[in-house]
């Protein structure tokens, strides 16, 4: 399998790190669409949401229970966005399972 996240998971290529642990890994976004851009992933791979289960959903919720303090680290404790892609329509452009977590602009809901 040739997946991009898994292998900076793996440590295969660099990140800048922000936060991992056995079972997550968040870093900074190569391409940020925010003055702070950090992904959040499972360490496992998981294509996307359609593939969260019973078997797996367990690191789902431990990325959501470290969301508040990676937020913290980052100083940006006052407001930030989370997002999922799930699928090419939607914008998923590498097939393993990420958390954006953005922040530092206001975000709003442009139509279309």
């Amino acid at each position: 399998m040739d997946c991009i996240f898994c292998a900076i998971a793996n440590g295969e290529i660099p990140s800048k790190k922000v936060y991992e642990d056995d079972e997550i890994l968040a870093f900074h976004d190569i391409d940020p669409q925010a003055p702070v851009h950090v992904l959040i992933i499972p360490k496992q791979h998981i294509k996307w949401a359609y593939d969260v289960n019973e078997t797996n959903s367990a690191v789902v919720a431990h990325i959501f229970e470290k969301i508040p303090e990676i937020a913290k680290s980052l100083g940006v404790e006052d407001g930030f966005r989370i997002v999922n892609n799930c699928g090419d329509i939607a914008g998923q452009s590498v097939k393993h399972l990420h958390f954006h977590l953005m922040a530092g602009r206001p975000f709003g809901w442009p139509a279309g």
